[in-house]
């Protein structure tokens, strides 16, 4: 049995925001009180050991969950598997994270969904859940057989990589998924306006000489799903926004009544194209980095709700692949270790955004929409929680990293406010940033 003491708990599903003390006991939230006493918790234990933590000047809240994570099994074990992805979700305190269907082969059917979920169960650390392809191959032309995939574990479908191009194809993907109840996972990026583009068009892709990608890349297609979610009474969930254009595009839809969300990563929420050098490859994702003006609208739309979600995108590489020129280097960054605390970091205690609003983004909202288990502390509830501590810092060095990926701009830097201590259905499976 545990007892957190005097701990800071975070609950957006109780709209609970205050200091308190947590019981847990049998892999759930026994208790959350004001008013616990010694005499009163053994009695509770009914003889069971009692672990004792002193929660002062720290925060307890539901265990993150990651709606866009690249954990590259099958196919490309040498970035990321299932097992590597599973220990660093948890040392950042995600304890459910959904796996994209980009891998080699594409997750398109009922068995490979059925693989990853197991691999999941094996691994034995965050709850992993596979996302399933929307057409077969990610080709864009024939759509997967929605229905049997999730009866193997797919909690949603998407092309995540690709954009579907073809408009019917997609308005049918969202018409067939209304069948199964789950979301369509739009990854917005108009490839002949995307080009071979490495960055954000701008004054600094001038400068440094690379071609660009349009902010018009992503809002033609933000729009053009926008309206078929609408047109078909369809579930969409737009993957990693980026641009202030996207923002107000969903804002509008919301209020027409759309049944949109939409997620934003960290790293558009942190850095600009400003901030770029022709050597900073971990910087280079997609959609790339944005405006100042962009990186605004992205705050003040996760702040007004606009934008829902938080989600790392966390897309390991080789450490030879990202040490290419920057033209040839692959897209992506590796952060499911760092992002809550980069979030803490250059976010919250600047005051841009409150961790309230971080955890529900982060927790309850994913689990509303998605349909999962978790985002809750509510006595019953599995223990799947986050002990916080804002004063511990850490310098990411390489060889702390439990990913098998080390791509990601905060190497060798210093993060403070960090998950000190996770829990997954009650089992502490992490403690001071070591996985246990």
């Amino acid at each position: 049995m545990w007892w957190l003491k005097d701990v800071w708990v975070i609950d957006p599903s109780q709209k609970l925001s205050a200091p308190r003390d947590v019981l847990v006991k049998d892999g759930q939230v026994l208790e959350i009180s004001s008013s616990l006493t010694e005499e009163g918790v053994r009695t509770k234990a009914q003889g069971e050991s009692v672990d004792t933590i002193d929660g002062k000047g720290k925060f307890v809240f539901p265990g993150l969950i990651d709606v866009h994570t690249h954990l590259r099994e099958p196919g490309q074990e040498d970035k990321e598997d299932i097992l590597s992805g599973s220990r660093a979700a948890v040392r950042g305190g995600f304890t459910t994270i959904l796996a994209m269907a980009n891998t080699q082969p594409v997750i398109d059917n009922r068995a490979l969904v059925e693989f990853v979920r197991m691999q999941g169960e094996r691994a034995g650390y965050a709850h992993i859940h596979p996302i399933g392809a929307v057409t077969k191959g990610m080709q864009g032309a024939e759509l997967v057989e929605m229905s049997n995939m999730k009866e193997g574990g797919a909690v949603a479908f998407s092309d995540d990589g690709k954009n579907i191009h073809n408009a019917e194809v997609m308005r049918l993907a969202l018409e067939y998924a209304k069948l199964t109840g789950l979301l369509i996972i739009s990854h917005c990026e108009d490839k002949d306006l995307a080009g071979d583009g490495q960055m954000r068009r701008g004054v600094a892709s001038a400068r440094m000489g690379l071609k660009g990608i349009p902010a018009s890349a992503e809002s033609v297609i933000v729009a053009r799903d926008l309206q078929l979610a609408e047109e078909t009474g369809g579930r969409l969930h737009l993957a990693h926004i980026s641009t202030v254009e996207s923002v107000e595009l969903i804002r509008r839809a919301k209020e027409r009544g759309v049944d949109v969300t939409a997620e934003v990563n960290p790293h558009h929420l942190i850095f600009c194209d400003e901030e770029m050098g022709i050597t900073d490859t971990f910087f280079k994702v997609n959609p790339p980095l944005g405006s100042r003006v962009d990186r605004e609208a992205l705050i003040e739309g996760l702040r007004d709700g606009t934008l829902d979600m938080i989600a790392t995108d966390h897309a390991p590489h080789t450490q030879a692949e990202k040490t290419r020129p920057f033209a040839e280097a692959p897209f992506g960054i590796a952060s499911l270790e760092t992002a809550l605390s980069a979030v803490w970091q250059h976010l919250v205690v600047p005051g841009r955004i409150s961790m309230d609003r971080v955890i529900e983004a982060w927790s309850f909202s994913p689990a509303q929409r998605f349909g999962l288990q978790g985002g809750s502390l509510v006595p019953g509830s599995p223990a799947d929680m986050v002990l916080f501590d804002p004063e511990f810092s850490e310098v990411i060095e390489p060889a702390t990293l439990v990913s098998k990926a080390r791509n990601t701009p905060f190497l060798n830097k210093t993060l403070q406010g960090c998950p000190v201590m996770v829990w997954v259905e009650g089992r502490l499976v992490q403690k001071n940033r070591t996985v246990l």
